[in-house]
Order: structure tokens, then sequence, then C-alpha cells
């Protein structure tokens, strides 16, 4: 395993593991820790962000090219983890299984189109 995977890996699972206590401590009400929840999750993404800017130094990649196809793959993801996390919500928390299967299923959808999106459709 080369060095930047490791690296990569170790400090990848750190940013993840910060962003979900950080959601857990501000969604569960129980747990009474809306701020440092916030915060954890605010520390999780910006060390998953800087992971990702170290990992590409250390691969000596170009720095990243913002386009318009960037943005809208960017957008086409949020936009389905969103849709399937609230068709989630509709099935576990409130308690609208029909409702929660037809959004979740609609963010799956949204989700799979980005895979044309960034890999292209070939013959």
């Amino acid at each position: 395993m080369k060095k930047s995977s490791f690296t990569a890996l170790m400090l990848g699972t750190v940013s993840g593991v910060l962003f979900a206590l950080g959601f857990c401590m501000a969604l569960i009400p129980e747990w009474n820790a809306f701020k440092p929840g916030i915060v954890f999750g605010s520390v999780g993404l910006l060390l998953g962000l800087i992971t990702y800017l170290l990992w590409r130094k250390m691969e000596h990649k170009n720095p990243i090219q913002i386009s318009g196809k960037t943005l809208l793959t960017l957008l086409t993801g949020i936009l389905g983890a969103l849709t399937l996390g609230i068709g989630m919500c509709f099935s576990m928390v409130w308690g609208r299984l029909a409702l929660g299967i037809g959004i979740g299923l609609t963010g799956i959808v949204i989700l799979l189109c980005l895979i044309p999106l960034t890999q292209g459709i070939k013959d």
C-alpha cells in the first residue's frame, strides 16, 4: 500500500467517524448535544476536505478544475443523497412507509444518474 493511500485511509476514517458522530449528536434529541454535534460534524467535514486535498498533493495530481460538469455532478449527488435521506425519514421516523419508499427510490435513481454523468455512455 502506498503511503498516500494509507494516509488517506486513516484520515478519511477519522473524518468519517467525526462527521457521523456529529450528526448523531445533533439529530438525536435524547443526547441533548446539538451544538457540540454541529462542531464535531463541521470538524469531520473539514478534515475530510483536508484529506482529499492532501491525497491529491501526495499523488502529484493537478489542482481541481471547477467546471459546469463538476458543479452538476456535485449538485446531483447532494440532491440524490438528500432525497434518499428524506425517504428514509418518512419511512422510519414519521411512519409513512409507502411515501418514504417512493421518495427513497427516487433518491436512488438520482444517485444512479451519477454513473453516466461521470463515466459517460459508450458503445
